[in-house]
């Protein structure tokens, strides 16, 4: 019965701070572009892996802000946009969420497929974009501003390495930015990193790295096919002992071991793309322009640019201040009233309340049976008084006194003795309708 492979190594999940600190590209494209720079969009993200959205599927309509409003939740660093105007195909690298800004515009680029086509065993493999690439930078040593500027900001978009603590399997690829003084342009190319044994010949070679061995059918001897294959080729002078390095670690591959010889290679993996930097800008695709490659200025534009600025900053600052005492003045004047209201209201206990209810309905209760009682003894007097009124004004003129409750019992015994009289009501007939005399 067999076993199951032992696990050997732990996964350690990083911290919220170290996901943090890793920078996170965004790779986009802006407005309508046709599809060659949708393609290149496709292979740019390809080279930022692991470090951006692969999928990211993004509308025509999404603007700056869009993108800014959730760069703080999807821990974004940079964004790449690109774009296609009628003169050509532009690219802009920012910084989340205030900038700076450089403006590249793309002279000339080949897609990761042309690259791909033109080599006779293109190198492809998925796994080697689990890791970041390794940035080289060359010739960017220049006493411009743009330049440093520049060199900041490309570092910035890749993760730093400790040479102390990483691993060498995790160097699989490297991005390169080559800037040529002559031309000022950049070249920007993509590889992957491979390595091969040293001092032996091409068929060796195949023998030691391929995990197949070769045909040996046509093949006499096994010494025929080494000396066949005996003569140096152009790769193999390459390969000589002044390129080669000793592995430190064990490398990814057949053979390589730690302290083996290996010389290394580098397969184009592509795209390519030849830069020119037209501007940079202070925000995140506006604000001041720091740099232009066309239009220069004078110290006394420099010097009027720089009071603007100054002038708007403190403007702002003004503004910051004013919407800062409206907010604490506004809630200054919600505690007073509520502290108001707190005072007019009477802070009582449930179960106090409850008594304070009860003693006030008795109260009601005792005081609207009195008021009753009062309002009948006032009635009934009132009464006699007018009737004593009108018997002294009938004395008077010599008539009878008019005697509401005699009037209303004669009334009474007249209307018994009528109903004695009358016959019993006969009950109504039931009305039939004009057409078809039903009954309704």
């Amino acid at each position: 019965m067999g076993h199951g492979r032992k696990k050997r190594r732990t996964h350690v999940v990083p911290t919220e701070d170290e996901i943090k600190a890793v920078p996170k590209a965004l790779v986009v494209k802006s407005g309508e572009v046709g599809r060659a720079v949708a393609t290149l969009v496709g292979d740019v993200r390809q080279v930022m892996e692991p470090n951006t959205a692969i999928r990211l599927r993004e509308r025509k309509t999404n603007k700056i802000k869009d993108y800014v409003a959730v760069s703080s939740q999807l821990s974004l660093s940079h964004i790449m946009l690109f774009s296609q105007t009628e003169t050509g195909t532009n690219l802009r690298i920012g910084r989340f969420p205030h900038g700076p800004t450089l403006h590249f515009r793309v002279n000339q680029y080949s897609l990761a497929q042309d690259c791909l086509r033109l080599q006779k065993t293109p190198h492809t493999s998925a796994v080697e974009y689990n890791t970041p690439p390794l940035l080289i930078l060359n010739n960017f040593a220049g006493d411009g501003k743009h330049l440093k500027l520049m060199t900041a900001m490309l570092q910035n978009m890749f993760p730093a390495i400790n040479p102390s603590t990483m691993r060498l399997a995790e160097a699989r690829r490297v991005v390169l930015f080559n800037y040529n003084s002559e031309a000022d342009t950049i070249d920007f190319r993509h590889y992957a990193i491979t390595v091969r044994p040293v001092g032996v010949t091409k068929g060796v070679k195949r023998v030691v790295m391929s995990k197949a061995a070769p045909s040996m059918a046509k093949f006499g001897d096994i010494s025929d096919y080494v000396m066949q294959q005996a003569f140096a080729s152009e790769s193999d002078v390459e390969d000589g002992p002044e390129n080669s390095v000793t592995l430190a670690q064990d490398y990814v591959g057949r053979n390589n071991a730690k302290d083996e010889q290996r010389a290394v290679r580098l397969m184009e993996l592509g795209p390519r793309m030849e830069l020119k930097l037209m501007k940079v800008e202070s925000g995140l695709c506006e604000g001041e322009v720091i740099y232009h490659s066309y239009v220069k200025k004078t110290p006394e534009d420099i010097a009027l640019a720089e009071k603007r600025r100054q002038a708007n900053l403190s403007r702002q600052a003004l503004r910051r201040q004013q919407q800062q005492e409206n907010v604490d003045r506004k809630k200054e004047m919600a505690a007073r009233a509520k502290a108001a209201r707190n005072d007019t209201t009477r802070n009582i206990p449930v179960s106090e309340a409850a008594d304070y209810e009860d003693d006030d309905d008795m109260e009601s209760d005792d005081g609207g049976a009195a008021g009753d009682g009062e309002d009948e003894g006032d009635s009934d007097s009132d009464a006699d008084a007018g009737k004593a009124t009108g018997r002294r004004a009938a004395d008077d003129f010599g008539m009878e006194a008019y005697d509401e409750d005699a009037i209303d019992e004669s009334d009474g015994e007249e209307q018994a003795e009528e109903s004695d009289d009358q016959p019993p009501p006969r009950p109504a007939k039931r009305a039939r309708s004009k057409a078809g005399g039903k009954k309704k």
